[in-house]
């Protein structure tokens, strides 16, 4: 959805796949957006996430964009949004930061990402544009390294998020199994997957996700 014109002046792009969200991505959200004193966190839904599109089956685009508003209902300061849906094709950060920094002009972005995906962020596309016009939240677990080795062009804040070892890819095999998804999803999310038919075996069509 496109935003409003009054918009926050403190803008949080926390990218991903989301098929689906799961809890740990809710807490990763919620901390960055304390601990960089966020107004809102974005939950940008990739609409071909490159780096999957060769390895599995993807769940549609739209259906993972249900899900995430499903997961945010009700929650102050976290939105999903279909920017890089709208615009279709595969998904850059760059082009989704050039294109939320016009949904919401005159406001600072910052940018979500995990120590790991930090680490490469130089080999990114358009690093250079990127390091200009975002600030970087680092989001890592208690007890790891929070040091984060990048050049001088980029601005850095580290933000520790509580340990949650959870996959996307466990959650789909538990649909599969029949195995409990509680407190692992939201029960919103969980009312999504079995009324869309989301992961079953059963699903051959590919107009869901199988796995």
């Amino acid at each position: 959805m496109k935003p409003e014109q009054s918009a926050p002046s403190r803008i949080g792009i926390f990218g991903g796949t989301f098929d689906p969200v799961h809890v740990g991505h809710l807490v990763a959200a919620v901390n960055a957006k304390q601990g960089a004193k966020l107004d809102k966190v974005l939950l940008v839904v990739a609409n071909i996430p490159w780096q999957k599109e060769h390895t599995r089956v993807v769940s549609p685009a739209h259906l993972r964009y249900s899900l995430v508003q499903a997961a945010v209902a009700g929650v102050e300061g976290l939105e999903a949004c279909d920017i890089e849906i709208r615009r279709g094709g595969q998904s850059f950060t760059i082009d989704t930061v050039l294109d939320t920094a016009r949904d919401y002009p005159n406001s600072e972005l910052f940018l979500i990402v995990g120590a790991d995906a930090a680490m490469g962020i130089s080999s990114w596309e358009r690093s250079d544009k990127l390091a200009e016009l975002v600030t970087l939240v680092v989001v890592n677990r208690p007890g790891t390294a929070m040091e984060v080795d990048l050049d001088q062009r980029w601005h850095t804040l580290l933000v520790e998020v509580p340990a949650i070892d959870i996959s996307s890819t466990d959650i789909r095999a538990r649909v599969k199994d029949g195995r409990p998804l509680d407190y692992i999803l939201t029960r919103e999310t969980i009312e999504f997957i079995r009324a869309a038919g989301l992961y079953r075996e059963d699903v051959g069509d590919g107009s869901r996700g199988k796995k």
